[in-house]
Formats: structure tokens, sequence, C-alpha cells
């Protein structure tokens, strides 16, 4: 049995990087992927999540319920999260392809809905 490569931010910016229109940034001074100036993952600054740890944007909360029933050991969501539809995902726990899939369909999700306001506002002073 071979051993699994532990899963980092590294590992979410390479999933990232093969998805169309993704930019590698910052959120919160926190390391992000987004599209179209919105955020669909990062590392989430909120103090009641957990070290090592992503943040995932989803379609709606069912989604998220489901996640939480099927693998409550690798994902989670702290009070602060509970009213947007993210899941906290522990890094340490998650497979590469259940991380890929999340990613996703983060990606597509996000990347439906219209540029950000301020990127928006960005392009316009150019």
């Amino acid at each position: 049995m071979g051993t699994r490569r532990r899963i980092t931010f590294d590992t979410v910016r390479e999933i990232g990087a093969q998805l169309p229109g993704t930019e590698v940034g910052t959120a919160y001074g926190s390391p992000a992927l987004k599209i179209n100036g919105r955020i669909y993952a990062g590392i989430p600054v909120n103090k009641q999540a957990e070290p090592n740890s992503l943040g995932v944007y989803l379609a709606d909360v069912e989604q998220r319920d489901a996640l939480l029933a099927e693998a409550p050991d690798t994902y989670y969501v702290k009070p602060h999260y509970e009213p947007y539809p993210i899941v906290l995902v522990r890094l340490a726990y998650v497979t590469r392809a259940a991380l890929e899939d999340l990613l996703r369909g983060a990606h597509r999700v996000v990347s439906r809905k219209p540029p950000s306001r301020r990127r928006r506002v960005l392009k316009r002073r150019r």
C-alpha cells in the first residue's frame, strides 16, 4: 500500500491552476483561489476555523449538510460560516479526488456569478 501525499494549500493551488480563469491571490491576507474576482476557495481566517483547513464555496447549504453528514471527520462548519454556502475542509483528512471534485464544483458555481463589484471598479479606473 502506497503512502498518501499530504494535502496542503500547494495542492489546492495546483488543482486550481488547471481550472480555466482561476486567479491565485489573497483574501483577507490569506491564500485564495478566485474566478472573476470572487473567492471560491481559500484558507479561512476566522479564529473559529481549525488550523490546516480550507474554506470552499458550495452551491447551497444543503450540499454542505450532505457533506457534513457523509464525512464529519473531513468536513465541518463553525458559527461564523453557517449563514453562507461554505464548508470547511480538514486538509489532513480529505483525499485528492474529493478535493478536486469540491474545487471543480466551487469553480463552476462561482464562475456563473457576475464579476465582483470591486473588480468592475478597478477595470474602469484603468
